[in-house]
């Protein structure tokens, strides 16, 4: 069975940085996985994910401050976020593209001065 344990969040103020993990335990891989969050009230949206052959794509809310890496021998995949703004507010989680594994209890993260 799958599970996916993210953490790595916390409270940071504007233009400050974190770093993301997400453990993948079971038949999983890290190819088609991303990076998705949601903040109070709005619907959960894909920010940044991996789309075949190590290459890369992000929503263009975080293109060019937030990066997506794997570390394949310890199935952990990573969100570098940097220059957060207070709109990067939200429960993090990571997931396949499609079909979605059983979802892990994301992690929060709080960009507040």
């Amino acid at each position: 069975q799958v599970h996916l344990v993210e953490s790595g969040g916390g409270l940071v103020q504007p233009g400050g940085s974190l770093r993301l993990s997400c453990a993948a335990s079971g038949s999983i891989s890290l190819d088609a996985m991303g990076w998705y969050r949601q903040a109070p009230g709005k619907q959960r949206e894909l920010v940044a994910f991996f789309i075949g052959g190590g290459r890369t794509n992000y929503v263009d809310s975080v293109k060019g401050r937030f990066i997506i890496s794997r570390d394949n021998a310890k199935n952990t995949m990573y969100l570098q976020m940097n220059n957060l703004k207070p709109e990067d507010t939200a429960v993090y989680y990571c997931n396949k593209l499609s079909p979605f594994a059983p979802w892990g209890q994301g992690t929060q993260v709080t960009v507040s001065s």
